[in-house]
């Protein structure tokens, strides 16, 4: 799972332009979640070989005088508890202030490792200026800008040298269900249900994730490990931003499953931040299963659940390979339904398809639909092969990457789902020029006896 960076500082000093400085333009990040809203939570950052997760936060106040302004803080504070570092953002011409100093107080509390970014630092004299920040008593002061990029490079440094490494994916052989959602959606009372009726626990012993549980249970001849992220409680009237800041718990879990099981909350409704958490399911490449819970208190009707999931569909629409299970945790109806859904979407994310078939499958998909032409050329697919499992991906070697529109790979998506299945999965599909195609067949021809 990837180590987790929190950007920290007082309002106005350049932290959001620092952050889509560092996850969008210098550093390779990974594509955009989809159905989040546009204030971005989180950015995937990479950078010498290291991957973490960026977080923005806003600005934190030394005595907040309204409600927005205490739950701000109330969310920077939870930031920090769950980062592995910390970048506070500090303006370099401005010098120290209240709230910075009130920032830095937090900050030293916390433990954490903590690097001063000098931010705006557009010129030598503010970069000069920026040195008085050692003042705040942190070890370290790196001036940047986020408009030129400059010093940006020196931070990175700084925070892969400080953070974890990532883990490797689980490899394990046996499955492993992240139980993720909004507070208050049931995660606890899933979890009881699953581990509690009609199948023997096999152990119960603490996660790697923060406040989180890993429980074993025998269901259907497997062993299968349920990863909890139902720490996350609302508290009084900081509410708000615990729901903001419960995706870096289940962005953890995420990572360390096979499968997510996301719960959504029938009463309520599919939210942006359900949206969000199945957007980063679908980015980290692990399977999806969307459990609707709470659905005995759904208003009854022949055509209920089809005009549900209609609204799911839509909602979701990034994911229509993820499938539907409406539960009731308070019941423990369906619920074994969930786990059942989970198991395929394991094995589905483990299928591998030969070459000769896969091939058989694309030129039944050029035939019915041909490749379009883009600036007066048209795309040819030479052939196509399956490199990797978990998630499955398929690399097709074109004549031309750049011929290849994003409708023609969603067909050609539609036409592997409908031949092969993945259900619950995503799929990810690479393009590969002549030139490397030219390369494979020379080493295929060269390997032949």
């Amino acid at each position: 799972m990837p180590a987790i960076v929190a950007l920290v500082g007082r309002p106005n000093v350049g932290k959001s332009t620092l952050f889509n400085r560092l996850v969008g333009e210098q550093i390779a990040i990974v594509e955009d979640v989809p159905g989040t809203t546009r204030d971005r939570l989180y950015g995937d950052v990479e950078w010498s070989g290291r991957s973490f997760v960026l977080v923005d936060t806003g600005g934190v106040e030394e005595s907040p005088a309204t409600e927005i302004g205490r739950l701000v803080r109330a969310q920077a504070q939870l930031a920090v508890d769950e980062a592995d570092a910390v970048v506070f953002c500090v303006e370099a011409q401005a010098g120290i202030t209240s709230d910075d100093a009130a920032v830095a107080e937090l900050l030293r509390r916390s433990g954490k490792p903590v690097v001063v970014a000098a931010t705006k630092a557009d010129n030598q004299a503010r970069r000069f200026e920026a040195n008085q920040l050692y003042a705040l008593g942190f070890d370290e002061v790196i001036p940047v800008s986020s408009t030129h990029g400059t010093g940006t490079g020196d931070l990175l440094d700084w925070i892969v040298e400080r953070v974890p490494a990532e883990e490797p994916e689980s490899r394990s052989d046996h499955p492993m269900f992240a139980i993720v959602g909004r507070p208050n959606v049931g995660k606890s009372s899933l979890l009881n249900a699953l581990v509690g009726h009609e199948r023997s626990m096999v152990s119960d012993r603490p996660g790697t994730t923060r406040d989180a549980i890993d429980s074993d249970i025998d269901y259907g001849g497997h062993r299968i490990t349920l990863v909890d992220t139902a720490g996350i409680r609302r508290r009084g009237r900081v509410e708000v931003g615990v729901e903001k800041y419960s995706v870096i718990r289940a962005l953890r879990a995420i990572n360390r499953a096979h499968v997510a099981l996301v719960l959504l909350d029938a009463a309520e409704g599919p939210t942006a931040q359900d949206a969000h958490l199945a957007g980063y399911v679908r980015q980290a490449g692990r399977g999806c299963v969307l459990v609707v819970n709470k659905w005995d208190l759904v208003e009854r009707g022949h055509d209920a659940a089809r005009r549900f999931d209609a609204a799911l569909h839509e909602h979701f629409k990034f994911m229509p390979w993820a499938p539907i299970v409406h539960v009731s945790a308070l019941t423990k109806a369906r619920v074994t339904r969930a786990l059942d859904l989970a198991l395929e979407a394991w094995r589905e994310r483990q299928r591998r398809v030969t070459t000769g078939e896969l091939n058989r499958i694309v030129r039944g998909a050029l035939a019915q639909h041909a490749p379009p032409t883009r600036h007066g050329r048209r795309l040819k697919l030479y052939y196509a092969t399956q490199a990797e499992t978990e998630p499955p991906t398929f690399v097709f070697f074109v004549n031309d990457p750049e011929l290849v529109h994003l409708s023609y790979e969603r067909f050609l998506e539609n036409s592997l789902r409908e031949a092969f299945g993945f259900v619950g999965t995503p799929i990810r599909i690479r393009f590969r020029g002549r030139d490397n195609a030219a390369r494979t067949r020379e080493l295929d021809e060269a390997s032949v006896p």
